[in-house]
């Protein structure tokens, strides 16, 4: 699936990290599934019945700012503040010399550990203040709650579900889900190799060693994870974004995660119960938006404008779900391929005295270039006076097609009618061996443009002629 991950452009990774922010602005935001419960529903500003829909949320949230709570957006607030003040801490922390005394260097690593470990410490410094606001008979804020302590059962996922009209039989909720069977999947690996390409610069790394395993692995978890009643197992950018943030850079900080996930389900269940969502927000927040490459825009439109497409149209896609900004992006990015494909650049050098002309494809032929490669060459060869035989320069031509190979061969019947000749020079091998088995009528290679030329009666392709301009 390696070709899959190379199928993903920058331009829709760049902006795919967008629209999360707002995920802990209100509750119920797109978002992964995986994150652990509370995270997506927690929210700085407090309100409560917002829909999940983006734009529907901008809507909500803005026309009900009135209701905001007071405690919630105070401590959220704070929170960001607290996490950027830390997070630009840590990025200018001087890196410690060993020759230090050794207070320096506890004093450093001190400083390193509260920086690094900023996520845990504030939630669980929120966790505390709500807990105090809670001793003393007052709830600012709105927490957490109950968490059902332990682990899940081990046992055989089910294939009937029981509703109050009935069971819903395993056949029937294949049929339900038609082709959203094949659809869900593709999307959460899309999710999971925009969350590679986006990621995956900072540990490159450990990506290219584990890029062959990472996808099997995923399937391999989601099948294991059946038996425990468990989530889709996909990619989460929020809690990549957290990892990232965090300095995670090898999937070993997947085991530190998983224990602790499992440890707290067994044991600390009932902590949880005071951590205010609005801290858990904004530690998504202070994750995600600095994965946001806001100077993408300003290097696309100086570089080459036309990435701009794929770009804008992911990023405002985004907003509705991820996926679709992912799917739209690769696509209007292949649209945008083929069209390179289908219109390759060709040059055509005429020979101002002579009869010859030069044609000069600047990449491999594929069927959709056909076209355009026959008007080249007619529209030049044929309307010229008196008309000219040409030679096909297929030094940039590394592979063609059958479409090409026919297309060639009504070219060189055409070019006949009119009395002229079409030769090819510089062919590379597997070109050649495809137009020699092809047995094109009237077909002529030659090794280089002059043994063409001259071939053809040119003066000007002889050898020691010399005269510039000509091929």
């Amino acid at each position: 699936m390696g070709w899959l991950l190379s199928s993903v452009p920058t331009s829709s990774t760049s902006t795919v990290c967008v629209p999360r922010p707002w995920a802990g602005l209100s509750p119920g935001a797109p978002g992964s599934p995986s994150m652990a419960p509370g995270i997506l529903g927690g929210n700085i500003l407090g309100l409560r019945g917002i829909p999940r829909q983006f734009f529907l949320q901008v809507f909500e949230t803005l026309r009900r700012i009135g209701e905001t709570r007071v405690g919630d957006a105070v401590l959220g607030l704070a929170c960001l503040a607290v996490l950027a003040g830390l997070r630009a801490m840590k990025s200018r922390l001087p890196r410690a010399a060993h020759v230090e005394l050794l207070p320096v260097r506890v004093s450093y690593l001190i400083v390193w550990t509260t920086t690094t470990a900023r996520n845990a410490l504030v939630v669980l410094f929120a966790g505390l203040v709500a807990y105090s606001f809670q001793v003393m008979g007052s709830q600012p804020f709105t927490l957490i709650g109950s968490i059902p302590q332990g682990l899940p059962p081990f046992r055989l996922p089910r294939f009937s579900m029981t509703t109050p009209n009935g069971t819903i039989p395993f056949r029937s909720m294949v049929e339900d889900m038609g082709v959203g069977l094949a659809v869900v999947p593709l999307m959460g690996l899309l999710e999971t190799i925009a969350i590679a390409k986006a990621f995956g610069t900072a540990c490159l790394p450990y990506l290219l060693r584990l890029q062959p395993l990472s996808i099997p692995t995923a399937g391999f978890a989601n099948i294991l994870g059946s038996f425990v009643s468990s989530y889709p197992i996909t990619g989460s950018f929020g809690r990549t974004a957290v990892n990232a943030q965090s300095g995670v850079c090898t999937p070993a900080g997947g085991l530190v995660t998983g224990a602790l996930v499992l440890l707290s389900l067994v044991y600390l269940t009932s902590l949880f119960y005071y951590i205010p969502k609005a801290a858990l927000a904004a530690v998504i927040i202070s994750a995600v938006v600095p994965m946001f490459d806001a100077g993408i825009f300003r290097t696309l439109w100086r570089v080459k404008r036309l990435d701009l497409v794929p770009l804008c149209v992911t990023f405002l896609l985004c907003f509705w779900e991820i996926q679709y900004g992912i799917m739209a992006g690769m696509l209007v990015s292949g649209i945008l391929l083929l069209y390179s494909i289908a219109r390759p650049p060709i040059k055509v050098s005429e020979v101002l005295d002579g009869d010859m002309l030069l044609v000069q494809p600047w990449s491999s032929l594929h069927f959709p270039a056909v076209e355009c490669l026959r008007d080249a060459v007619c529209s030049h060869a044929l309307t010229a006076s008196p008309p000219r035989s040409v030679v096909l320069d297929c030094c940039h031509i590394s592979s063609i097609d059958y479409t090409v190979v026919a297309g060639l061969a009504e070219l060189l019947q055409e070019l006949h009618k009119h009395g002229l000749s079409l030769a090819f020079c510089s062919l590379q091998d597997p070109v050649l061996q495809v137009l020699l088995s092809a047995d094109l009528e009237g077909f002529q290679h030659f090794p280089s443009r002059e043994e063409a030329g001259e071939a053809l009666g040119c003066p000007w392709c002889s050898p020691g002629a010399g005269t510039p301009g000509c091929c």
